[in-house]
């Protein structure tokens, strides 16, 4: 994970659900690259094809609201989306971004969509030219380590083998 993160805004309101986040319709697939183009569809059936890594989303409140599937946030990471912030998270998207390595921090932040904004998830705050800083709510240090290892799956393959090689 990269910090700070830097890239260009695409903002979105409130109560933003799964749904509209990676359509059910291709739920079906477990292919990584069909989530990414479709990512968003539901409410900007372009924003796959416009946007680029490194972006950033900025959303309202309850981002990611509506069912627990764990694709909403692998079609975002996969269509290059580099963080995600937002004034709130549904649980269990919060949880499912942190699970698949999308990095997240909520926090009330003032930009225009095209805005480069700088994320800084170690301070817990976000940068926007011309507006100044905006104070958001740090991840806890273990949330940031699974982030850092690439999502929960790595982290814990990451600490069995470090277990592994201090046991012998």
């Amino acid at each position: 994970m990269e910090n700070p993160i830097i890239g260009r805004v695409w903002k979105f309101g409130n109560d933003i659900d799964t749904d509209v986040i990676i359509p059910g319709k291709y739920l079906r697939t477990k292919d990584m690259q069909v989530f990414a183009a479709h990512a968003m569809e539901g409410i900007d059936p372009e924003f796959a094809k416009k946007a680029k890594p490194g972006d950033i989303i900025v959303a309202g409140e309850n981002f990611g609201c509506g069912s627990s599937r764990e694709q909403a946030p692998l079609a975002l990471k996969h269509a290059g989306i580099a963080c995600v912030v937002a004034k709130s998270f549904a649980r269990i998207f919060f949880r499912n971004a942190i699970n698949v390595g999308l990095p997240l921090i909520e926090a009330d932040i003032e930009c225009e969509e095209g805005d480069e904004i700088e994320v800084d998830l170690l301070k817990g705050e976000v940068r926007v030219p011309g507006k100044g800083v905006f104070k958001g709510n740090k991840l806890p240090d273990f949330l940031l380590d699974m982030l850092t290892d690439g999502g929960l799956v790595a982290h814990r393959r990451k600490v069995q083998s470090q277990q592994k090689e201090e046991s012998l």
